[in-house]
């Protein structure tokens, strides 16, 4: 197991404490324009630490259940989508925007590029301590759904999905694509492209900052978290010595409390989608699907 940064248990057992002073009470309303002959969406809000409101995107398959599910955690950006078609055909869908995401964006909206430094001086006050705790307010609202067979529950997304799994273990399988947070400094020295030149920005203005900006993501790095996750997880690995390689993934692959296969990506959207879509379909029980035609070779 890694060595924890100081005050890491702590850090998340107050989050979660706070979390349970607010109660869900979840609204979810009917969305006919995207409902389908196979499918009913829902738009579903729910109460967050704060409080602050937050929402996401409910489908349910019709037909006998309970279906699997599959969560979709935030990505770095200001619209989420309606689940893929493809996915609504399947299994229960929820997406979910946390706070100052589009439709999520009142009394607060999230700037970017700008959301990756809100608070960072403070890890008390960082706004991923909240970002997570919308994630898990999220995962207890469509585990706790009658229609979601609950040995067939997964999570798909970056980091978000890896720190939500790791304090949420009812998830039976996880996906993780795409780490921002895994060694950001070191990441940091060797890109600026945002989000990450995000950090070298809020850096070069605020250069004394640099210690309390190491230890407050420090908590945020999924090194630190994965020896929670005792679900299946397939890590979606790049190219060799690059940033998200196997090389810079070694370490934190190592880390997970379940097994962990790596899908080395190629680059190719159509064979990266059919594989992972390929691999979440065996794990839950359903057919395999393509969201393309066919796939050149």
């Amino acid at each position: 197991m890694s060595d924890l940064p100081n005050g890491f248990k702590e850090y998340w057992q107050n989050v979660e404490d706070e979390l349970g002073r607010y109660p869900g009470n979840p609204e979810v309303e009917e969305l006919p324009i995207h409902s389908t002959h196979f499918c009913t969406v829902f738009w579903v809000k729910l109460t967050s630490i704060g409080p602050a409101r937050i929402g996401g995107y409910l489908s349910i398959p019709h037909g006998d259940g309970p279906h699997p599910a599959i969560m979709q955690t935030p990505r770095y950006g200001s619209v989420n989508h309606v689940p893929d078609y493809n996915d609504r055909k399947r299994y229960v869908m929820f997406t979910l925007m946390h706070r100052g995401q589009r439709l999520t964006d009142k009394p607060w909206a999230a700037k970017y590029p700008g959301l990756l430094t809100e608070g960072i001086d403070d890890k008390d006050q960082y706004v991923y301590r909240a970002i997570v705790a919308d994630c898990l307010r999220g995962a207890e609202f469509l585990q706790n759904r009658p229609e979601v067979d609950s040995d067939r529950t997964a999570i798909v997304g970056d980091d978000l999905a890896l720190i939500t799994a790791s304090r949420r273990p009812e998830f039976s399988h996880v996906h993780a694509a795409g780490l921002l947070f895994h060694r950001l400094m070191d990441h940091r020295e060797r890109s600026s492209a945002y989000p990450v030149e995000e950090i070298n920005d809020y850096l070069r203005a605020n250069p004394g900052d640099s210690r309390r900006v190491t230890e407050t993501l420090s908590h945020f790095d999924p090194i630190h978290h994965v020896s929670g996750i005792k679900a299946r997880t397939l890590l979606s690995v790049g190219d060799d010595e690059a940033v998200g390689g196997p090389e810079w993934l070694e370490e934190l692959a190592e880390q997970f409390g379940g097994p962990v296969e790596e899908y080395r990506v190629t680059h190719r959207g159509g064979t990266d989608n059919d594989s992972i879509d390929a691999w979440l379909a065996r794990q839950l029980g359903r057919e395999p699907m393509s969201k393309f035609r066919r796939t050149l070779p």
